[in-house]
């Protein structure tokens, strides 16, 4: 049953855009260095706040945390995993009381982080060298020697010592995080989908603002419909700029945002420019695409060279995905001429089989079946009828109903398009060979040509039968005119259960209207 159009006039979804701009930079307030007082005496506590209470590191503050026994103290650190340092006196509940803190903060809590500073006013008790060996601690001092300027000088150290082994872990997990998150985008997937994962994987990497967007270029007069012929499309978003998707940037973004993307364009290199983060990648068939990252000001240079080591890992799998891509669209192109081909021999069914491939990839979606496997059954339903290619004129094109013997002759039809396909191990051809042998087999077992029963007909058999019979019977045939909607209608419902799955033809039913839509959007 017949004709496939040469192109898909592909409907494009357009999400409403909210009417106030998208805010494009928002201050980052930087966390304060967190330290716990640990010990028993309120003065200490005192003291250290007034001492330390206009300490500034690396642009950020200090914010003390109090704790006046050991169970204070482990309560302190599993509610704040944060804490950069801990100054902690030796004696209070016992008289190893601290010795015992520092063994369970490294042993039990797994704290490998916080800096430990110990501190006595009873050396005696806790002699600096078997602490030093025993315990992992990083300063062990008497409390009569902190000074003022000594207290400064350790609590910088400490701190330094603090922010590099963090700036190691962020390291370690980053590129961990990279490692996984590449194989992830180095999947066979639709590129609007890994445009997506470009976002999310990104973001979960260096846990950055979710307000992002990926951009697509596809030179200047493949996507433009606007007058200046340099507009970008976006492709994915996340975050404010979700219902972005679609549109044009020139109608979703300020003039700032425009000249981040157009400066990248120009220079032909990604750029880290104010807060704003622009990836360019160029792929070798010359398509350019941008990554658009916002509230990047923050970022250290470990944070910047993991999104240069991610992006040009997302340059080679952008790369992979357009051959993957190029492959598909090379064997939906066969299939389409192949379609044709069949077609051409009758005059009267115009446009069946690419409403055909239509409804059974409506029917799939509705019905469960993956992305993956309803694009798959929308590229090769053209093919149900292949084999009538063998069929002779006189009875194909025969302008009356078929006799029961000419019935036997087109019958083979199935098998033979079944031939055609079945020696293939690419899956695009055994699924073809699976909807040419099967789109006439029956719910009841009294289909051909092997006569399967219930489940035991594939699912893009019984899908691509309704689809099949709904075009055909609500469309002329050189032996009869078309049916009324009604008619069709109820002509499925009567068989439900005998020559379709019902349960399938409950969720036609559920959805009639976008089947009936197709036949109105693809006429004859």
């Amino acid at each position: 049953m017949a004709h496939m159009e040469p192109s898909e006039n592909a409907s494009v979804v357009v999400k409403a855009v909210p009417d106030h701009a998208f805010p494009e930079k928002t201050a980052i307030k930087k966390k304060n260095w967190k330290i716990i007082i640990s010990d028993d005496e309120s003065e200490v506590h005192s003291v250290t706040r007034m001492v330390l209470g206009d300490y500034v590191f690396e642009g950020r503050p200090l914010e003390f945390l109090s704790a006046y026994s050991a169970r204070e103290t482990m309560a302190l650190l599993e509610k704040h995993p944060d804490t950069a340092i801990i100054l902690l006196d030796v004696v209070m509940d016992t008289d190893d009381a601290g010795l015992k803190l520092a063994q369970w903060i490294r042993q039990d809590l797994h704290n490998t982080f916080v800096r430990i500073v110990l501190r006595t006013g009873q050396p005696g008790k806790a002699p600096e060298k078997r602490v030093i060996i025993d315990y992992d601690i990083n300063e062990y001092k008497e409390k009569t020697e902190l000074t003022v300027q000594k207290l400064f000088t350790t609590i910088t150290s400490a701190l330094r010592s603090y922010r590099d082994l963090r700036i190691i872990e962020k390291s370690r997990i980053g590129l961990e995080q990279i490692i996984k998150s590449s194989a992830h985008l180095f999947e066979h997937q639709p590129l609007k989908t890994f445009a997506k994962g470009v976002l999310t994987q990104l973001i979960s990497i260096l846990k950055l603002d979710e307000n992002s967007v990926y951009l697509q270029l596809s030179g200047f007069s493949a996507i433009n419909d606007k007058s200046n012929g340099e507009d970008f499309i976006i492709l994915a978003a996340t975050g404010i700029y979700e219902n972005a998707v679609d549109h044009y940037v020139s109608d979703i973004f300020s003039d700032d945002v425009i000249s981040y993307l157009k400066q990248a364009v120009d220079e032909e290199r990604s750029l880290f420019i104010d807060d704003v983060y622009v990836g360019y990648f160029v792929t070798r068939s010359g398509k350019k695409n941008l990554l658009y990252l916002k509230c990047c000001a923050h970022l250290s240079k470990l944070d910047q060279d993991l999104i240069k080591i991610f992006s040009n890992n997302v340059a080679v799998a952008f790369e992979n995905i357009l051959l993957n891509s190029e492959i598909v669209d090379t064997h939906k192109e066969m299939l389409m001429t192949l379609g044709e081909v069949v077609e051409s021999r009758s005059i009267e069914v115009g446009k069946h089989a690419y409403r055909v491939s239509l409804g059974c990839h409506l029917l799939a979606i509705k019905a469960g079946l993956s992305q993956e496997e309803a694009d798959m059954l929308r590229m090769v339903a053209p093919m149900h009828d292949v084999g009538k290619v063998a069929i002779p004129d006189s009875v194909l094109l025969k302008p009356a109903r078929l006799t029961p013997e000419e019935f036997d002759l087109v019958k083979p039809h199935t098998t033979i398009g079944h031939e055609l396909f079945k020696c293939s191990e690419r899956s695009i051809m055994n699924a073809a060979a699976i909807v040419a042998h099967q789109h006439h087999e029956h719910w009841d077992g009294n289909g051909y040509p092997r006569g399967l029963k219930g489940e035991d007909i594939h699912i893009f058999g019984r899908i691509t039968s309704i689809a099949d019979v709904f075009d055909s019977l609500s469309h002329c045939r050189i032996y009869k005119d078309k049916w009324p909607i009604d008619q069709v209608v109820a002509f499925i419902t009567e068989q439900r259960g005998l020559r379709f799955d019902p349960l399938l033809v409950d969720i036609f039913m559920e959805n009639l209207d976008e089947f009936i839509k197709i036949n109105e959007q693809y006429p004859d």
